[in-house]
């Protein structure tokens, strides 16, 4: 029976060729398209899931509080991780982890910035980072040790063993390799080239081993028995303990959620890279059902076709359940041959979508998961797509249809209907979110950040530069190309320093707030294009500026200062006066407001800081050729890289930018697999009113009345999806706009262009089929069997 069952399958989609390729390609775009989001998926639910330790693993983080706000951080005081193992028992080692540095190593005549951290000994323990060569155990546990990437081995010790090698360090100090690493799985969100110890780090940074002050990350692993809800009820004001001014309560974050779940508002846990994960996961189910829809009403369009197969099946005694499983075995079978086409289709798309997403991603037939994905794929797409037509079909009547004149009910019409206002409803809400996203994209790439990112770069304050500024700005100044030169603790687009260790006549001292605060030199404000709104800038005129303050408009606003020019504030005990207030820029990402910001000048000689430098308009190559030049001499031992101030903030929204890119593709492709669901329907409208048509045509009804008769039901179907369509995409985007703090509105035009769009395609879609139709001879229409 089931060989029986196959050929008259196979008989069908052979007999009706242009039936069966559309609901095969149909199905095999939904299906790639379903495909290659849930390998992104299955790569992202699986980051950080490789350590051996992993659900021991925790990040301790933050809950800081000023004036009735909460604010979370995962930056802690430098000496919690060598402290808190010996407080609280339940804690099993721990390790404080630096940001990404970029030091320069040398060896021989052979030097490059390498990427890596620095961490504490017990690090390698801690995480699955394996070694090649070296003890895991030990490889950090010396200050002058260094652990280095298999990569950075063969780049500096080629054909030999690098086990005891010396590499200069930013040409101050010496380490030896301890360590070789294995090569990191791209299953890991934390990737470096090397790591060192972080004790040698801490020794040349004395802010960090003071409890009031915050930068290193801390990781920690808990006991095996350990209660996390315990620890964290134990650590929470462990801060405080060691600090008595502290405001800072702590808790742990699972390290196997950090990579998903990153954002924090008012203290709880506020999404992160899972939304974006919940948002593919709904476009690849509904893409996947949209797919399926067309497959219903494409074999619902040719049930005429096979009405009467089934009245004489049924005639000489064939049961209904035997029906449903002809009909479903066909569809799984048009399910398998989609998916041969759907690998296709990821194949030849795969190195597109991997550039777009910066990812790896690959088709391991080797892979047991993957292999059960594509079984489930097929099994569950298969039974979706055939399960409406089977039934349907099982259902027929041989009395009726052996007569010749199939007729369907109007909850069957109903329904069919029904699904193309659901696909093209949710068409028109990916065109919808397609358009905001697009638009806040270009609202945040064209928004005024109050200060001019055009023609401003900047490079690194390091090695000798740090002690020969200002000959280095003086002579750079007079170079061609070159409008003005200064230097910031912060680079031009993240302020990351912050204290709340300022006081002004008349603070409220129940209060604790938060400044944003950066060290900066002379020409500062001109440098960056930064407006004054009232006093001056920094200027070597006035020796005692190095005690004064410049400020923005929102610590004006927390200071409660109408005019504050003149006042006197005091910051870390250093009390000065407010010679400036600056309008209001940003210093970091448009996810967040613009925070009070305090301007000091800086004091001493600074190891670290970036040089800001901006060109003449239409002179960037004489501008770099001049800083090159410049650094080279005063700088000799480094080598010379720089960054475009605009490059940066660009790149700084690269994962809006994919989504947005993401979104107009899944868009499109929603809208092509609707149409061909909208064809189908107009397919079987016309056969269903083929002898209408003719009458009509006998009457004297033109082909444009004809056409305009067949496409106006079809358009009332789309209107319908819009109408539903628009409150759903207004209310999901209006969420989503939420992440920001600066945003566009969504418009009113968004939807009246996502309609009038969605309506024009389905008119192009339609009118094929109705022209068709409108074109046919009535004689033929109107012969009886």
């Amino acid at each position: 029976m089931i060989s029986n069952y196959l050929k008259i399958a196979w008989r069908n989609l052979w007999k009706n060729k242009t039936f069966s390729l559309l609901n095969i390609m149909g199905l095999a775009l939904g299906m790639a398209c379903s495909l290659l989001i849930m390998l992104w998926l299955q790569d992202e639910i699986n980051k950080d899931k490789f350590h051996k330790n992993g659900k021991q693993l925790y990040r301790v983080m933050e809950n800081q509080f000023y004036a009735g706000e909460t604010v979370t951080y995962a930056s802690t005081p430098g000496i919690l991780s060598q402290h808190i193992t010996k407080d609280i028992p339940e804690i099993e080692m721990a390790s404080q982890m630096l940001w990404e540095e970029y030091p320069l190593f040398t060896v021989g005549n052979n030097f490059e910035k390498e990427k890596g951290r620095y961490v504490n000994g017990d690090f390698l323990n801690m995480f699955t980072f394996e070694l090649e060569k070296g003890d895991a155990r030990t490889a950090l546990k010396r200050p002058d040790g260094v652990v280095i990437s298999k990569k950075l081995a063969e780049k500096y010790f080629p054909n030999q063993d690098p086990l005891g090698k010396i590499i200069r360090v930013d040409n101050r100090d010496d380490v030896m390799v301890t360590g070789v690493l294995k090569e990191i799985t791209e299953q890991s969100s934390l990737k470096f080239d090397f790591l060192m110890s972080y004790e040698r780090w801490l020794k040349t940074n004395e802010w960090a081993k003071e409890w009031g002050n915050n930068g290193p990350r801390c990781y920690v692993m808990l006991n095996k028995n350990a209660s996390l809800d315990k620890v964290n009820a134990k650590i929470k004001g462990y801060i405080k303990s060691k600090n008595k001014d502290s405001n800072v309560e702590i808790f742990l974050q699972p390290y196997e959620d950090v990579y998903l779940y990153s954002n924090y508002k008012a203290g709880i846990q506020d999404g992160g890279r899972i939304d974006y994960v919940k948002m593919f996961t709904i476009i690849a189910i509904f893409i996947l059902v949209i797919a399926c829809i067309n497959f219903m009403n494409l074999a619902t369009a040719r049930s005429i076709k096979r009405a009467k197969e089934v009245g004489v099946r049924k005639v000489v005694g064939a049961v209904r359940y035997s029906l449903v499983a002809q009909f479903l075995g066909e569809s799984l079978i048009i399910a398998f041959l989609s998916l041969i086409f759907a690998i296709f289709i990821v194949f030849l798309m795969l190195p597109a979508f991997n550039t777009l997403t910066e990812k790896h991603l690959s088709l391991d037939f080797t892979d047991p998961t993957f292999l059960l994905i594509l079984l489930g794929l097929t099994i569950v797409t298969g039974l979706v797509a055939g399960s409406y037509p089977a039934l349907f079909m099982s259902s027929l009547r041989p009395v009726v249809v052996l007569k010749g004149a199939l007729k369907f009910k109007p909850s069957a019409t109903f329904f069919r209907k029904g699904l193309v206002v659901f696909q093209f409803g949710l068409s028109i809400m990916l065109i919808v979110g397609m358009m905001v996203v697009y638009r806040q994209i270009e609202y945040i790439q064209s928004k005024n950040l109050g200060f001019e990112r055009e023609n401003m770069l900047y490079m690194p304050l390091e090695g000798d530069l740090s002690k020969t500024f200002i000959s280095f700005k003086q002579e750079l100044t007079n170079m061609p190309g070159i409008k003005s030169v200064t230097c910031s603790q912060a680079d031009p687009l993240e302020v990351g320093s912050s204290t709340q260790g300022v006081m002004w006549p008349g603070k409220d001292t129940t209060k604790i707030i938060l400044f944003s605060q950066n060290p900066v030199s002379y020409d500062y404000l001109t440098t960056m294009g930064i407006k004054l709104k009232d006093g001056r800038d920094f200027s070597p005129a006035f020796s005692t500026d190095t005690t004064n303050y410049v400020i923005n408009e929102e610590a004006a606003k927390k200071m409660g200062m109408k005019d504050p020019v003149g006042k006197e504030m005091t910051m870390w005990g250093r009390k000065g006066t407010i010679v400036g207030l600056v309008k209001s820029f940003h210093i970091n990402s448009l996810h967040e407001s613009i925070p009070p910001l305090i301007l000091n000048m800086q004091r001493g000689q600074n190891n670290w800081g970036q040089v800001i430098v901006r060109t003449q308009a239409g002179q960037t190559k004489e501008a770099i050729a001049s800083m090159e030049k410049a650094f080279k001499k005063f700088n000799p031992r480094f080598p010379f890289s720089y960054k475009f101030t605009d490059q940066e903030f660009a790149a700084q929204y690269k994962g809006e930018n994919v989504v947005s890119k993401l979104a107009n593709y899944f868009a499109f492709l929603a809208i092509f697999i609707s149409c061909l669901g909208l064809f189908g329907l107009a397919m079987f409208t016309a056969e269903q009113r083929t002898k209408e048509i003719g009458v009509r045509k006998v009457l004297g009804a033109s082909v444009v009345n004809i056409t305009a008769m067949l496409s106006k039901d079809f358009l009332k179907l789309v209107l319908m999806s819009a109408v539903i369509a628009f409150p759903l995409a207004w209310y999901l985007m209006s969420n989503w706009l939420q992440k920001y703090a600066y945003r566009i509105e969504i418009q009113w035009w968004f939807f009246l262009i996502a309609g009038v769009l969605a309506c024009l395609i389905a008119l192009l879609t339609v009118s094929y089929q109705a022209i068709k139709a409108a074109l046919m001879n009535p004689i033929k229409s109107l012969k009886t069997e």
